[in-house]
């Protein structure tokens, strides 16, 4: 992994929680890094809809993500957590997931206690799912990638909400026996009162799951909870999806528009966010950087254009990562 700080020393500078946007590839990772996000999340379901073009529903296998993984965190120059939802099998499948997405890149992996893929709202039995946690510790022996324990019970049930926290808290307290740090997720969780709740259990560093926003009464959106609100309850970060669907709005308002008329006049003059008056967003990865790179080995005075076309120039107002963190 490039990233000059990894996820652990983030975690320790941070005073407050923070938002993590979920990824599917690398260009959804670089705009995050554009923005300035300091971590990003890799969402398996996403994943699954931008490599194989299938809702998420246990088609991902560990080769699928092991090469997405490794392709985001070599380009990425902020710390990427990867879901590995079940750990693709028992104890000892966890352990070799562990390990290989480790070297692979992922900064944290994100282990849930669902009993069937297809089916996440049930729960393992605590010591399977506890089981696979000491496995997965294991298998991160001797890396900077921390774990992080999920689980799916469910908090409008007092009995399995209970449950889903004490397993989280163990799972913590054994990483703390094995010199490890382990952050918890309970994915259900979605308002303060919940968040409370968990946090009277579950006392070590946590992350909330996919804040969502709800609807007021004057008609707009509102967020469900805030980094002010999580900050004193014990949680790090609170993971966010916006980028597939961002991605996807934007194409189809652009696809609506230029199929219509029959150009793309619309996509040339609607830049509202980099400004590039193009059909190419080739400025927005500093393509001119990689050539500055090899000209520093050649010596020369290389220039990157496509097809003999100039490129724009990287937008004013983001992020712009070393390109060494970049290849």
């Amino acid at each position: 992994m490039a990233s000059k700080k990894n996820l652990r020393q983030i975690l320790d500078e941070s005073k407050e929680c923070f938002l993590v946007p979920c990824v599917y590839d690398c260009a959804s990772n670089h705009a995050v890094e554009m923005c300035g996000f300091p971590v990003s999340l890799l969402s398996g379901g996403e994943v699954s809809i931008s490599l194989n073009g299938v809702i998420d529903y246990g088609f991902t296998n560990l080769s699928d993500l092991e090469r997405v993984v490794s392709r985001v965190a070599q380009t990425s120059s902020i710390p990427l957590i990867a879901d590995i939802e079940d750990g693709f099998g028992g104890p000892l499948a966890v352990y070799r997931s562990a390990r290989i997405l480790s070297a692979a890149g992922a900064a944290a992996i994100q282990l849930e206690d669902s009993a069937d893929m297809e089916e996440t709202t049930k729960i393992l039995p605590r010591d399977k799912y506890i089981a696979k946690v000491r496995a997965a510790l294991a298998g991160l022996e001797g890396t900077d990638c921390l774990l992080i324990a999920r689980s799916n019970a469910d908090p409008a049930d007092p009995v399995q909400m209970k449950e889903g926290c004490e397993r989280l808290q163990e799972a913590i307290n054994i990483g703390k026996e094995m010199g490890q740090y382990v952050i918890a997720m309970m994915v259900l969780v979605g308002d303060l009162e919940q968040a409370a709740q968990m946090a009277e259990i579950v006392t070590g560093p946590k992350i909330f799951a996919d804040v969502r926003a709800y609807k007021g009464e004057d008609g707009h959106y509102h967020p469900s909870v805030t980094m002010e609100d999580l900050t004193p309850l014990g949680f790090k970060m609170c993971s966010s999806h916006y980028t597939m669907k961002a991605a996807m709005e934007g194409m189809l308002e652009h696809g609506l528009v230029n199929y219509k008329n029959q150009s793309v006049t619309y996509s040339f003059e609607t830049a509202p966010a980099s400004g590039i008056e193009s059909f190419s967003c080739s400025g927005m990865y500093d393509p001119q950087a990689y050539l500055a790179l090899e000209n520093s080995f050649t010596q020369g005075n290389k220039q990157y254009t496509i097809v003999g076309h100039q490129v724009e120039d990287y937008p004013e107002g983001f992020v712009r990562p070393d390109i060494k963190d970049r290849l």
